[in-house]
């Protein structure tokens, strides 16, 4: 196990520089936004009457996040797609915004060709990649946002550059203030949390601490709560090198919580993660779910959302999620950054499709 007071051993132990890539959230989100909105060519949202956000992995939890934080003032319904097929509805009315960080992403290419042959308005989102080069053959200007990190990572630079493209096509007001009070909010988490606050006094090394051996189950109301618990579950996974798993209310009370029953929630660890803003409903269950999963061994925590907005309420939970499963991983003694899983079955899957 490696101490998480030991700056110097998580940094050795961190060779791909999680650590220091989460603390770049706050700088790139302002640069991702002012990317997208400087970036001339974008198709007009006249006449669009649906959008459809093509994602996968790290480069597709954005999509969830917009529905999540505006989707009430988007006039237009938005489909979020993580599969190599556009939906039924897609055609010379819609905008397809198509997300890869690394511009290499097999079912958002997919998806890219498919949307340019029915005839869609397409937004790229992309570091560059087949999808830059695609996007230049067939003159479609994309919003290029800066390379150099993993997918999961660039929350910032995607997140945001989705934003401001949709600002600029005129899908969405106005959002400077908005991204200047999620920033506002970013910024002291990044020193409250990061490696060189003590666990005494950083919540999300204490977290860490106290999940342990248990495997992490991310409960979140539905809205901001369910966007952030999804990017947790993710991000337990692929930093934490943990089995997560991720739900909302009300929906689990309708099924999950019959599963925490009869000790078999001893493994487990349930953070619920809470916002002043969440359905007066939903905060009547929290307390009564989470006893239900106390009851059956589990333990449990809450953390509680800050901000002026859904924006910045997302991006406070989002943070300490992603610090702590950076922690988590790192005291179990592993760098946060392979993915040799998905390595391996991408080279799988290129021998199978060669043969």
């Amino acid at each position: 196990m490696t101490r998480l007071d030991d700056v110097e051993a998580l940094r050795a132990l961190d060779a791909g520089d999680m650590l220091g890539a989460i603390a770049s959230l706050p700088r790139n989100a302002r640069e991702g936004y002012d990317v997208a909105v400087a970036t001339d060519g974008l198709p007009l949202a006249d006449g669009v009457t649906g959008v459809a956000f093509c994602g996968m992995g790290g480069s597709g939890i954005a999509g969830d996040v917009l529905r999540a934080t505006y989707g009430d003032r988007l006039t237009v319904p938005i489909e979020v797609v993580r599969s190599p097929v556009v939906p039924a509805w897609v055609g010379p009315h819609s905008l397809v915004v198509c997300s890869s960080y690394s511009g290499g992403t097999a079912e958002t290419l997919s998806c890219f060709e498919e949307a340019r042959e029915r005839g869609a308005r397409i937004v790229p989102i992309t570091s560059g990649g087949r999808l830059a080069e695609r996007s230049a053959e067939l003159g479609i200007a994309p919003v290029e946002v800066p390379g150099g990190l993993l997918p999961r990572a660039a929350l910032g630079f995607l997140l945001f550059a989705l934003l401001g493209a949709l600002e600029r096509v005129g899908l969405l007001p106005r959002l400077s203030d908005d991204v200047h009070d999620a920033v506002a909010v970013m910024d002291p988490l990044v020193g409250a949390l990061g490696p060189a606050a003590p666990t005494e006094r950083n919540d999300a090394k204490a977290l860490a601490a106290r999940i342990g051996e248990r495997q992490p189950v991310i409960w979140g109301a539905d809205g901001v709560g369910s966007a952030a618990a999804y990017r947790w579950k993710t991000q337990m996974n692929e930093n934490g090198k943990v089995p997560s798993w991720a739900a909302s209310l009300p929906e689990l009370d309708h099924n999950e919580v019959v599963g925490w029953s009869g000790g078999r929630g001893e493994d487990s660890f349930v953070v619920a993660l809470r916002d002043d803003a969440e359905h007066p409903d939903v905060s009547l269950r929290f307390p009564i779910s989470l006893e239900i999963a106390r009851d059956a061994g589990a333990a449990t925590e809450e953390v509680w959302a800050t901000g002026r907005n859904r924006l910045s309420r997302f991006l406070s939970l989002t943070i300490m999620g992603d610090y702590a499963s950076c922690y988590l991983g790192l005291a179990h003694g592993v760098d946060p950054s392979p993915i040799d899983a998905i390595v391996r079955l991408k080279a799988s899957l290129d021998e199978a499709t060669a043969s």
